[in-house]
């Protein structure tokens, strides 16, 4: 039986449509939940809309629409987009959903029932914006001495009646999950939410009265459910909570929840604390990767510079979007980029590297071999290219994905496109053609089987272009897992089947900046 894994992103909040950090959280899951397909895992994929709480509320009321009508359009925007980005998630949830309803009402039963919950009074600091409360040394000072929240959002002081989480009975399960190896990465992570533990911790507000869109506390219907109570158990909602079943058991804990950084505290600290009171296991592994930032500068709608990843689609594409934002970043770290940069850094690698190694090598085999493999024997330059390509494909780029190093991995798979161009250049085909056509046909099914190991490695990564580029060398759709990597009967295969190429078409062609952009 395939191993499972349960891959989530954080559940966007829709009180505005999709900007270009929520397309790379997405984009970067994406890429694991296929990465790991490949690897021959039993995948689930989650992602999702965080529709409640007093943000929704009041932008809705702005516009004048109902909280309701507001999630609706904008959950739907996050969707259309996801669907455009080739996202493969299983299950594209929403809070608003009945069956998230029911089982946020269960883990709160559940922690009532364990003692953790109490009626008291609430009196602090509280940002709309983060949809959080801060403590009063947490609290970093604004112009003219306003207080701002440590993300610099405005903070709000607060009095109502609340329900408390008794977060502090928590303390030291905490910091033993938080110091056991691969739980919290990156290391900066985990290191700050240590010292958040051990600085104390305070019981947590967990329910509102001030306002009612969201999910009623179960026997205290004037409070509901503080906004994170609700939208961390989308994770366990997703895959059968509370009825269990075999969903439940196959894909419980979740093998990766994938967040922002600013929202570690209540993934690796909230989330737990909730789901041991509720004796529910805990996640194996969290990742709080950076931001992506327009220039070097964070978007935002009051600069102005926010970027709508449709509008990057329509100029360059699915794929070359994808490409630039997992080859560009080192993950888990801010990154930076540009409609230029993009455009530079996938003419040069997919383009002019890849593309044009597959283009025009199909082009010599149609052309100088009437399409028709055969059968051969590599001599050792051969060789060394081939153990050069399968090592970056088999080995380095798996097992630097596995551990979410994306631009390491492709750094190594380019490598070897650049050893396959180099050897072109050494090679000559086309001198080879007027002096030694069968060494020729070598070189050219040599390079014929690096660019299909090439183009399988690539697939998490720009899923169409190399689907495009399989489908043109012949390779069956059910012959494309890294599994299929190693086993070296299908070009023996492919030529006694008989299979013939036809005159290719480039699957890279070249992106062009537009010209606002060039000024």
């Amino acid at each position: 039986m395939a191993d499972p894994y349960y891959i989530t992103t954080a559940i966007h909040y829709p009180n505005g449509k999709p900007h270009i950090g929520h397309a790379y959280e997405t984009i970067a899951a994406d890429v694991i939940a296929r990465f790991q397909r490949l690897m021959g895992r039993d995948v689930r994929f989650q992602t999702g809309t965080d529709e409640h709480g007093l943000k929704m509320a009041q932008k809705a009321r702005d516009l004048g629409k109902t909280p309701r009508e507001l999630a609706d359009e904008m959950s739907g925007a996050f969707k259309e987009l996801f669907d455009r980005l080739d996202i493969t998630y299983d299950r594209f949830i929403r809070t608003t959903d009945e069956d998230h309803h029911k089982a946020s009402r269960a883990i709160w039963k559940a922690m009532e029932a364990k003692g953790d919950l109490y009626l008291d009074r609430y009196e602090g600091w509280y940002s709309v914006r983060d949809e959080a409360y801060y403590d009063e040394k947490e609290l970093i000072e604004g112009e003219g001495g306003e207080k701002l929240s440590p993300q610099g959002t405005p903070v709000e002081w607060t009095e109502e009646e609340t329900w408390f989480f008794r977060l502090s009975k928590y303390a030291e399960p905490l910091l033993e999950l938080l110091n056991k190896p691969g739980f919290l990465e990156p290391a900066s992570r985990r290191n700050e939410m240590i010292a958040f533990v051990e600085g104390g911790l305070k019981d947590l507000s967990v329910s509102r009265t001030s306002f009612d869109w969201g999910v009623k506390v179960p026997g205290a219907e004037n409070h509901v459910m503080y906004v994170w109570v609700d939208a961390l158990t989308n994770y366990i909602t997703g895959v059968g909570y509370p009825d269990g079943g075999e969903m439940w058991d196959k894909y419980w804990p979740a093998s990766l929840h994938l967040i922002g950084k600013d929202i570690v505290r209540f993934h690796t600290v909230y989330w737990p604390a909730f789901l041991m009171s509720a004796d529910l296991p805990v996640p194996q592994h969290v990742f709080g990767h950076g931001f992506l930032l327009n220039r070097g500068v964070k978007e935002s709608k009051s600069a102005g510079n926010v970027t709508d990843p449709n509008e990057l689609v329509d100029l360059f594409g699915v794929d070359s979007l994808r490409y630039f934002l997992m080859a560009e970043v080192v993950f888990g770290k801010d990154g930076s980029y540009s409609a230029e940069a993009l455009v530079n850094k996938v003419n040069a690698e997919l383009a002019n590297s890849f593309g044009n190694l597959a283009q025009r090598t199909l082009s010599m085999i149609h052309k100088n071999m009437d399409g028709k493999l055969e059968t051969f024997e590599p001599n050792g330059d051969d060789k060394t290219l081939l153990t050069t390509v399968q090592d970056a494909c088999r080995n380095v780029l798996p097992r630097e994905f596995e551990a979410l190093n994306f631009s390491v991995g492709i750094e190594a798979w380019l490598k070897a496109v650049f050893a396959c161009n180099a050897y072109v250049d050494e090679q000559a085909p086309w001198a080879l053609k007027k002096t030694d056509p069968e060494r020729m046909k070598a070189v050219l099914q040599t390079l014929f089987i690096a660019i299909r190991d090439l183009a399988i490695a690539i697939q998490p990564v720009v899923p169409t272009k190399s689907a495009a580029v399989l489908d043109q060398l012949g390779v069956t759709a059910d012959r494309r897992t890294y599994a299929d990597l190693a086993d070296e009967s299908w070009f023996p295969a492919l030529v006694a089947s008989g299979h013939v190429l036809e005159k290719p078409t480039p699957a890279f062609p070249r992106l062009e900046l537009p010209e606002a952009e060039e000024a």
